[in-house]
């Protein structure tokens, strides 16, 4: 399961690319300091675009993981959507590539997977506010698709850019939005 991500993605695509889609987002009142990262890890704070409970879209930077569900338990990274609903909290979770590794022994294989034909997607993801303070987000995952599936038997929710706002606005089918894509949709490289 996806607990390593990348973010290469520069502030000035975000802007361009929400202006394209149309979806209306509030940004903040200065350009944030978003270094490019190819790893990103549980725990770790990223950028997260996020409906709020006005209606709102806003960018924030939120940590990954919710807190764990039981004690001595790693937080809360992926959480399955097969069979739920998210009436709230829903965010978009922007990423340039994701890892997934194969292997029993260290070093693992380490798989690198990008959309094919865009620079950087967003991931379907939940947010909500933690008990001690603070804010946190999740991935979604789905059955793998037939890009993933030789790799691993579970894979994060990809949005394709056409659906970012249904996902936000809560106006598509979430069966049909929480799929893995079709085959060929991301390129697969082994980089380790």
């Amino acid at each position: 399961m996806c607990n390593d991500y990348g973010n290469h993605i520069p502030y000035s695509d975000y802007l361009a690319a929400f202006s394209q889609t149309r979806i209306p987002v509030k940004w903040p009142n200065a350009a944030p300091n978003l270094e490019p990262r190819d790893d990103i890890w549980p725990t770790d704070r990223a950028p997260v675009i996020r409906r709020m409970e006005d209606n709102t879209n806003e960018f924030a930077e939120l940590r990954w993981g919710f807190p764990p569900g039981r004690p001595k338990a790693g937080p809360v990274i992926n959480f399955r959507s097969e069979g739920r609903r998210f009436p709230v909290g829903r965010c978009l979770v922007p990423a340039s590539f994701f890892y997934e590794f194969t292997g029993t022994k260290s070093p693992k294989s380490k798989w690198k997977f990008t959309k094919a034909g865009e620079d950087w997607f967003c991931f379907a993801g939940l947010w909500r506010p933690m008990p001690q303070g603070g804010e946190a987000f999740t991935l979604l995952t789905t059955e793998p698709g037939p890009d993933v599936a030789p790799i691993h038997d579970r894979q994060m929710v990809i949005l394709e850019r056409s659906n970012w706002s249904a996902w936000l606005e809560q106006a598509g089918n979430e069966s049909e939005l929480l799929r893995a894509l079709p085959a060929g949709s991301l390129k697969v490289e082994e980089v380790r």
